[in-house]
Formats: structure tokens, C-alpha cells, sequence
């Protein structure tokens, strides 16, 4: 059975959003969406973009998987990894988007999955391989020291730099990059305060969002 908890939510849906956005719904069936924002982010249903940004429908192009991860372009056709990088190509070529978003969050589960393993993780299961793409970023960032959260927080903001240096390998991204026509954020969600962090791309640091 379909869970009434959809049922009941499209009821109101239909009540509600569609009646108020019909016209917009008609338009975006007509002549397509065009969004100019990309949004990469994590799957967790804590974090949902749309909620987030308060964005209506065929403003945003979101794409989620675990921890908001960005592989490395890998044109390679025996690769697992191109999911995520078919809906970059597509936000980029197709939809020319002018921003690209990528949006870490905290207690991240997929973060969580790479730090907290006893064991090395299995290649042969989806998640393992999936959340393997992390090591750089630990490696980067180096073990925990006494205060273990914080250093938590820093593997979740590293994983979002590593997301957008792996952008900059996809040669439709560093082009629309170079010719001034694309702009890549960071940005970082939390999930107990509600309060957006913004990557400074002059500091690194991650600020608060003050607009």
C-alpha cells in the first residue's frame, strides 16, 4: 500500500502549493526548466535544499547522494562513479547553470561512515566504496586530536573543498569557470542551529550567512 503519509502530504500539496503555483507548473511544462542554480548535496533527510533556500518549483537543479560527494571527472567507462558526474555534465552543458552549490552539513552519516569504521572499509559494498572517496580528505586534514567534534567538523567542511576541487577536473566546468560564466560555492548546514555557513573563497573559512 502507497504510504498515507504521501497521500495525505500530496493531498495538501494539491490544496496548497499546487493551487498557488498552477501558472508556474504550466510554464515549466511548456518551455522547460531553467534554473540557474546547481545544488550537490547530501541525502540526509535532515537537509533538504528546496526547505532550506525556500526555492519554488524549477528554480534549483539538486542532486543528492551520501555526504554530498563530487568524484573526480573519471571518463572511464568501467567506473561505478558516474551518477553525480551525469548530472553535472547535464547542469552544465544542458541547463547552463551560472552557480554550482555544494552543501556539507553537520553530523553527516556518510562523513561519519569513513570516520568511525573499526575496520577498513569493504570495496564490496555500495556505501564502502562510495564513502572510500573521503580518505584524501582525512589524509589531508590528519587524525583527531583531543577535541574529536571538532575535528568532525573539519572532515565535513573538507569534504565540501574536496567536492569543488573535483569539480574544477570536469573540462565543461573549468571552461564555463574560466570564461566568467559559472561560479562554484561552498556551504555547509546546521542541522541543530539552522545557521547556513558560507565558504569564504578568499579565507577558506566557513562564516555565517548574514543576507
Amino acid at each position: 500500500m502507497f504510504p498515507q503519509r504521501l497521500s495525505e502530504g500530496y493531498a495538501s500539496f494539491q490544496n496548497g502549493a499546487l493551487d498557488t503555483e498552477r501558472a508556474r507548473y504550466r510554464e515549466l511544462a511548456e518551455h522547460g526548466q531553467h534554473p540557474d542554480i546547481m545544488i550537490i548535496s547530501c541525502g540526509d533527510s535532515r537537509v533538504a535544499p528546496e526547505i532550506i533556500f525556500d526555492a519554488g518549483p524549477g528554480e534549483m537543479f539538486v542532486v543528492r547522494n551520501i555526504a554530498g560527494i563530487v568524484p573526480p571527472c573519471d571518463e572511464q567507462p568501467e567506473s561505478a562513479f558516474h551518477g553525480t558526474s551525469a548530472c553535472v555534465e547535464f547542469a552544465v552543458n544542458a541547463l547552463r547553470v551560472g552557480h554550482i552549490v555544494v552543501m556539507g552539513h553537520a553530523s553527516c552519516g556518510g562523513v561519519a561512515a569513513y570516520t568511525d569504521r573499526t575496520q577498513p572499509l569493504s570495496t564490496r559494498d555500495f556505501i564502502g566504496k562510495w564513502v572510500s572517496q573521503i580518505k584524501p580528505v582525512a589524509d589531508r586534514i590528519g587524525p583527531p586530536g583531543a577535541d574529536r567534534a571538532e575535528w568532525i567538523r573539519r572532515m565535513e567542511w573538507g569534504v565540501v573543498e574536496y567536492s569543488m576541487e573535483n569539480l574544477l577536473t570536469f573540462p565543461a566546468v573549468r571552461e564555463r569557470l574560466d570564461a566568467g560564466k559559472l561560479q562554484i560555492h561552498g556551504a555547509y548546514f546546521g542541522i541543530a542551529t539552522g545557521i547556513l555557513f558560507i565558504r569564504n573563497p578568499r579565507t577558506g573559512r566557513f562564516e555565517p550567512c548574514t543576507d
